[in-house]
Formats: structure tokens, sequence, C-alpha cells
């Protein structure tokens, strides 16, 4: 979406809020089609969710998200949150959203990836570009546009859901100091990444964050990538995980997600599509700074309170998994026209944005913001 439309819906929102005010239970009139009417018709939605449920952030934001909707629109749409399980199961969130049997979902859009393997690319590439980055693609760029016409084929409209930053590289019940070392490795890992870790001779396996925890400790699992400090203190893999990696090269910025059914939300009046689209920007801002400040404060616990030592990938092991990256990008996107019109628009802003975060960001991290590394060992 383009600045000015983004100013546009702004500004409809603001009206639609006054209106509401102003006449009350009374329906506003005027001419014009009804999708342009604010009306006191209520709408009650059921949201269904990949997380656990109230699960940190993640689920926060799904309840985030209905109670400020709830309250933008003066109480004219009420959305019930449901955990991963609760009413449907957890990877089955958007055939239930898509087919019409809830109106609303959240979660990532790899999941998807047996849907449209473009699905993929909305969500996070391997050592592609981070939260800034993708947000100045989606809104600054044609990515939402193109995420949109992905979506609009399984019958649901995309809406941005937050984002986790750049992650941490996961747990591991082994070291990882050469490539070969990733052979025969079983790694919960979804997405563009566990086509990666495949080419590495590992085994990607697809579980719901509620199952990680007893999947590492029965051994089904030899390890897992999740999100960050912060999670991961609270899941506690700590306790059955012996190494803790970074850089997270598989999730550099994983972008969520919610989704609503396209013939519900096309029936809306144009006020409420305008109150979702602003409140699903709230709600991204607000999960970005969550992690961020969480994951500072719990990154401490686990290496003062829990005596975690961090590991780095070595270099060696990160230029061999950018060499299978290119590669599996590449044969998505000569397999599947959509994702490689979707592929070709990443790439191209990737270059332009990069070029400018080089000559800013990497160098203020590099040579001005000077952190305290012995942590690192």
């Amino acid at each position: 979406m383009k600045r000015k439309d983004f100013l546009k819906n702004t500004m409809l929102v603001a009206a639609g809020a006054t209106g509401v005010l102003a006449c009350g239970s009374e329906q506003q009139s005027g001419s014009g089609d009804a999708p342009n009417i604010i009306s006191n018709k209520k709408y009650k939605w059921d949201m269904v969710t990949t997380w656990p449920p109230q699960f940190p952030v993640l689920g926060e934001a799904a309840d985030l998200f209905a109670d400020r909707l709830k309250k933008v629109t003066g109480g004219r749409v009420e959305i019930k949150v449901h955990g991963g399980g609760e009413l449907v199961p957890a990877l089955e969130a958007f055939d239930a959203v898509s087919s019409g049997t809830v109106q609303m979902g959240s979660g990532a859009s790899y999941y998807w990836a047996g849907k449209s393997p473009a699905t993929q690319f909305f969500c996070a590439v391997p050592f592609g570009m981070n939260a800034q980055q993708i947000s100045a693609w989606m809104l600054g760029g044609d990515g939402y546009e193109l995420w949109k016409e992905v979506y609009a084929k399984f019958n649901l409209v995309p809406f941005l859901g937050g984002n986790t930053g750049v992650q941490m590289g996961g747990w591991f019940n082994r070291e990882i100091k050469t490539v070969a070392d990733l052979k025969g490795l079983k790694m919960r890992i979804p997405g563009l990444a566990g086509k990666v870790l495949e080419k590495a001779g590992g085994a990607a396996i697809l579980t719901p964050g509620s199952e990680i925890y007893m999947g590492l400790e029965r051994g089904v699992i030899d390890a897992t990538e999740w999100i960050g400090p912060y999670h991961d203190y609270k899941m506690g893999f700590h306790k059955v995980a012996k190494y803790y990696y970074t850089p997270g090269w598989h999730e550099p910025g994983a972008q969520l997600e919610f989704f609503i059914n396209k013939g519900v939300h096309d029936a809306l009046p144009k006020d409420i599509q305008a109150a979702i689209k602003a409140v699903s920007f709230e709600v991204q801002s607000w999960v970005l700074a969550e992690f961020d400040a969480q994951n500072g404060i719990y990154l401490e616990k686990l290496i003062n309170e829990k005596g975690v030592q961090l590991r780095q990938f070595p270099k060696e092991v990160l230029d061999q998994l950018r060499i299978y990256t290119k590669e599996a990008l590449n044969e998505i996107a000569a397999a599947d026209p959509m994702s490689k019109k979707v592929y070709d628009s990443y790439q191209a802003f990737m270059k332009k944005v990069g070029k400018w975060s080089e000559l800013t960001e990497k160098s203020y991290y590099n040579n001005i913001q000077v952190l305290d590394e012995s942590f690192l060992g």
C-alpha cells in the first residue's frame, strides 16, 4: 500500500468513528452503495490462530487486534480469538478461513507453502530482508499488493500482523562446527529455510509451537528454531537442548499475518475495512517493539540465571547455507510462475534497500554502537 492510501484509510477511520458518535444507533443518511454507509449493524467473528492460547506476543497480538477493532468500531465488530487446537488444529487455520468456516485467522504465511510456494516470501527469506526492510517492501514497494494477489486465489485478504525481528539461530543437541554436522539433523524449521536444511542433508520438520518442547525432550527432533530469548526462556528449551546458536540466518525478520475471508471482508462497510487496516498497522508496530524489549531482558536471564552459553555459527557454515539458499530460491521460482513474480520483486527491492542499509545501519552497528561481546565466550 502506498503512503497516500494509508493517509486516506486513516482519515476514513476517523470519519467513521465520528459518524458513529454523532448518530448513535441511527444509520447515517446519504446516497451510495450499502458498503459506504455507516450503520449500527454488528458483526461477531471467530479468529483461529496457529499459536497456543494467550501465547506471549503472538497470541497477545491476536487479542490486541480484537480489542482494538472493537473499540475503534464502537463495538460493531466483536472477535472471539481461539488458540491453535481450540476450534481447529493450528495448521488448519488457513483452510478454515478460506472455506468460510470462520471469518478470520492469525499465523505466518510460510505455514501455507503446501497451498502455494509463493506464500513463503511474505514471511521470511533466509539471508533476506530484516523487519524494517520488509515493511518498506510491503508499504513502499509492491510487496503487499503481491501478497493480496496470492491470497485472493484462496478467497483470503491478508493484513500485517507484526514482525519478530531477527531471530536466534536455534537450539541444538549437537555442536555445529562444519556443514557436515547438519547431515541427518532432524530440525523443527518451517518455510524456505527447511528447503535449505534439506540441501545440507538435514530433515526439516514442521511442528506447531505447542509440540516443540516434547519433540526435543523425546528426541523426535535434534534441534529447533523458534523466535528469540523471550519465548525460548518461557518454553524452557534450555532444559532439553544444550547449544543456543546465533545468528538467525533462516529468519532475519519473520512477518506475521492476519487474514480474513475475502467474501466477508468485501461485504463490510468501507469504514470498517479501513479500521481493520489501521488496527493491523498498530499491531504491526507493537509486536516488533515488544519482541525487542523482551528479548533483551530474557537474553540476560538465559545467560545469568540459566547459565546458557551462546554459540555462533561458523562463517563457513553460513557461507554454504547461503549458497544452498540461492539454489532453493531459484528452484522454487523456476517451478512456479507466481513464486518467480514475487521473488523477482523481493530481490529487486532488497538490492535497493540493502545499499542504503549497508551505508547507514550496518555502518552504525559496526563503528558506533559497540557492545560488550564477552557473553559470547
